[in-house]
């Protein structure tokens, strides 16, 4: 078994907890200090907690601080939020105003997209691209690149328009995709490291409908010759499998459609079996918290998210971790993975393989290159995961893999800025805003600037 030394496991994974408490925050008006992630696996370690409702209270909150971190939907496994001092949550910066002239619509740091997609579909508006969960909020999701799925669709980050932020002298500053080119480029995905978004502003497109088909037990040998059709065959495409008897267990296809179509569903999809119930990515969990199936048309952001917005997401209880390799060597890194699969077994709930198209974020996990997320659902075993992610690191060593900033990972920081083009200018830009570190923590201190 690997041992980390408790400073590089803060740094790197978060202070864990035993069993799957859930913190109040959820359903409370004011959250408190030293909550949970929502999977109730971290607790957070900042003795204050601010709760502002204005930008001004943000502002305010912002200067008195010697050391601050944002905190959004809690939805990530590692420490990136945590704080040994001061956290800001922005439950209250709820506000959401559509341009329908510009296509834009503009969200306080708040906003969930659960809550966003209904007020912009009503005016006709959708987005580009959703994750598996709607609980997530824009800001949060933004800052650590998370992706949704579709060889064409870029991660959520990409449909950034503008940012307000607050800096670290508690002033306002905004910056545009139009207007300020690279520093743009560097500061959409932050990591929360650069000031306190408070306002993102998103592009927007025409609505849209949706079907979702499931289809059961896939061999991987279908996707040595057929991968890019597969993952092309709908506007977004999952691939679930527990990585036992080379299967893809479930395959996912999420598919525009017009009301005047019809809608026929093939039977089989490259062997696989069409299911005859919705499912859950978990066999045997129920579906009743998953979006609708079976080919029944329905809203994008019904159809687009696994999960529905007033579900318990996922497994509830679970760790999670995921990386990012070159689609064009998709295959080799599935296989690579595959290898580990007696180890790998035991303490996986499930694996989702999805695409992203490549993007120009600085240290976007799929920049400038056409990605294949791997990612790893875990049971709350912490010890046993830590001591798997290591050696899952070195099989998808040869691909370069990047992490997703939110999950558990072990990958050094020099190996790490190693595999970002963009990597220096993203620590300058840093430097620049934030020329005192208020905005840093362990995880920002290590992984980016080696600390």
């Amino acid at each position: 078994m690997i041992k980390l030394n408790k400073r590089q496991f803060l740094k790197t994974s978060g202070a864990f907890l035993t069993g799957a408490a859930l913190s109040r925050y959820s359903n409370a008006d004011e959250p408190t200090a030293h909550m949970t992630n929502w999977a109730g696996n971290l607790r957070y370690h900042a003795d204050h907690l601010y709760a502002p409702r204005t930008l001004d209270e943000v502002k305010d909150a912002v200067k008195k601080c010697s050391t601050v971190r944002a905190l959004g939907s809690r939805h990530s496994f590692n420490t990136i939020a945590d704080s040994q001092t001061n956290q800001i949550s922005l439950q209250h910066l709820d506000s959401i105003e559509l341009n329908e002239q510009a296509h834009t619509v503009t969200v306080g740091a708040g906003v969930r997209y659960g809550t966003l997609a209904p007020v912009i579909d009503a005016k006709g508006f959708a987005v580009h691209n959703l994750a598996s969960l709607p609980h997530i909020t824009v800001a949060g999701a933004i800052a650590t690149a998370t992706h949704g799925s579709g060889v064409r669709n870029g991660n959520l980050a990409t449909a950034v328009r503008a940012l307000e932020i607050v800096t670290a002298d508690g002033e306002v500053i905004t910056l545009s995709r139009d207007r300020d080119g690279e520093n743009f480029l560097g500061a959409v995905v932050s990591l929360g490291a650069l000031g306190v978004v408070t306002k993102v502003t998103l592009d927007v497109r025409p609505r849209f409908d949706m079907t979702q088909i499931v289809y059961r037990n896939l061999s991987m040998d279908q996707l040595e010759q057929n991968f890019e059709t597969i993952m092309g065959s709908g506007y977004s495409v999952s691939l679930f499998t527990n990585w036992q008897n080379h299967n893809i267990n479930q395959v996912w296809i999420k598919r525009r459609v017009s009301s005047r179509e019809h809608h026929e569903i093939a039977a089989e999809f490259y062997g696989a079996k069409r299911a005859t119930e919705n499912m859950h990515p978990i066999d045997g969990h129920s579906a009743i918290n998953c979006t609708e199936q079976m080919g029944v048309p329905g809203l994008w952001y019904e159809r687009m998210p696994h999960f529905k917005m007033n579900f318990t997401p996922s497994s509830g209880a679970e760790l999670q971790t995921e990386y990012f390799v070159p689609r064009n060597r998709a295959y080799e890194a599935v296989r690579a993975v595959e290898s580990l699969h007696e180890k790998i077994g035991p303490h996986l709930f499930i694996t989702e393989l999805r695409s992203i198209a490549a993007d120009d974020l600085w240290i976007s996990m799929a920049y400038e290159r056409d990605s294949l997320a791997i990612h790893f659902t875990w049971k709350p075993e912490t010890q046993a995961v830590m001591a798997l992610l290591p050696q899952i690191e070195a099989k998808l060593a040869p691909f370069d893999a990047r992490p997703h900033w939110g999950k558990l990972f072990t990958i050094p920081s020099k190996t790490l800025a190693s595999r970002y083009e963009k990597f220096a200018d993203y620590k300058s830009l840093l430097s620049h805003y934030d020329a005192k570190g208020k905005f840093r923590n362990e995880f920002i201190n290590y992984n980016i600037f080696g600390a």
